[in-house]
């Protein structure tokens, strides 16, 4: 068969340029290549954990890799094809059955259509299929919504009735250094450097940077800290015996519960990065230090954390135009 495949080519060669010999060259294989035929076993399961295993390697997080495995069995349970045979029609007619199904948002739908993508571009780079089917389906546009921050007021009130110092010092922490509540948690004692204000957390991709507090946060870490009775090297741990690390859902909980019981709209872990990422540009911080505090890779994924002022524009239209 590969004899016939090189015939094939050298027969198109002074017809075709560079470019299409080679996709010619790719289809040819990959439909008469006998050595490939193996792959025809290859179960639409089989491809998925290859993708999720690739996605490990990769550095994504645990809660990321189910979010793909979640999302691509779904499809796969609904689309009862081989994956070579997908088009696009099939993942469009999909996506809109499952935004009937579930009564859906477009910004969910959208995530879905964002890792769908995900893992047929890795098919497509991997040679198990020819083109992506979802490469001709675009972003799936949404209303732009200003989402709120946490006011100056708000953030008094929680620190009021904060009963317990390692709330207070997780809220302080929070407020000044926009971190992400999986860094957080995963903070070590051992992190935090008082003299400079500032520790290392691994972000995303276990990708490391050094983020700073300020002189509260650093008081009511000590605060805390010099409370604790127990050895447990974590920076944060539960306030009760064996006193084990907190995690994510505690402090989740945590904020939510006391937000409620004051009547604060929506307050979570992620309110506080947003807020965070607001006050330094309309303060008048580069939007690439920023973007460096946050550890965001794209510039783009910090401008939507950073809704500027609405007083702040207002202020500067007098200034600059009226």
């Amino acid at each position: 068969m590969k004899h016939q495949i090189d015939n094939i080519l050298n027969e198109m060669s002074e017809f075709l340029n560079v470019m299409q010999m080679k996709k010619l060259q790719k289809v040819l294989v990959l439909y008469l290549d006998e050595s490939r035929q193996t792959e025809e076993e290859t179960t639409n399961q089989e491809y998925l954990d290859m993708f999720l295993t690739a996605k490990q390697i990769e550095g994504c997080s645990a809660r990321t890799i189910q979010y793909y495995r979640v999302t691509v069995e779904h499809m796969l349970k609904k689309i009862e094809i081989p994956l070579r045979q997908v088009n696009t029609e099939d993942v469009r007619k999909y996506l809109i059955d499952y935004q009937k199904i579930n009564n859906c948002s477009k910004v969910t739908l959208d995530n879905v259509r964002r890792n769908l993508s995900s893992f047929f571009a890795w098919l497509e780079d991997e040679d198990h299929i020819l083109k992506s089917p979802v490469k001709r389906i675009h972003k799936i546009k949404t209303k732009t919504v200003v989402k709120e921050v946490i006011s100056d007021e708000s953030i008094e009130i929680l620190r009021d009735n904060c009963k317990e110092k390692r709330d207070l010092a997780i809220i302080d922490l929070l407020f000044s250094t926009g971190m992400r509540v999986g860094e957080l948690v995963n903070l070590d004692i051992a992190d935090i450097d008082f003299n400079e204000r500032e520790c290392v957390v691994y972000g995303k991709g276990d990708k490391e940077r050094r983020v700073y507090f300020d002189a509260r946060a650093k008081l009511h870490l000590q605060n805390y800290l010099k409370c604790r009775n127990d050895s447990n090297p974590a920076l944060f741990v539960t306030l009760n015996d064996p006193h084990k690390r907190l995690q994510i859902s505690g402090v989740e909980i945590r904020l939510r519960t006391l937000g409620r019981s004051l009547n604060l709209e929506r307050i979570h872990p992620h309110k506080f990065r947003r807020t965070m990422a607001t006050r330094a540009i309309d303060k008048g911080m580069p939007i690439e230090q920023v973007q460096k505090l946050l550890g965001h890779q794209q510039i783009d994924t910090t401008m939507q954390y950073a809704m500027v002022n609405q007083t702040n524009v207002k202020s500067s239209h007098r200034r600059y135009i009226a």
